[in-house]
């Protein structure tokens, strides 16, 4: 009779150690897993940064830009009237 509860307890901790194992390889193929999920997530998110950067550059570059009708010539400019201000800003009565 005392011997029936150890055997108990070595029969689980056996049991224990069987499952631990097999549940092993699973773990590396979750953790290898996860990593591919990782690099192909990395992977986007890097093809969409050069995405962006490829439509920024097009802006900045100006080539597909025609500004030839906004030019103004030097005559229209001499054309605009000079607007005066109409407050002189004056802080001399702050001070006093």
């Amino acid at each position: 009779m005392k011997k029936f509860p150890l055997f108990i307890l070595i029969a689980a901790s056996f049991l224990i150690a069987g499952e631990s194992n097999q549940t092993r390889p699973s773990q590396e193929h979750n953790a290898s897993l996860s990593e591919q999920n990782l690099t192909l997530k990395h992977i986007k998110e890097q093809q969409e940064r050069e995405k962006k950067y490829a439509k920024e550059k097009a802006f900045y570059e100006g080539k597909d830009y025609n500004l030839s009708d906004k030019k103004i010539s030097p005559k229209e400019i001499e054309s605009v009237p000079t607007i005066p201000p109409e407050d002189d800003f004056d802080m001399s009565d702050v001070y006093n």
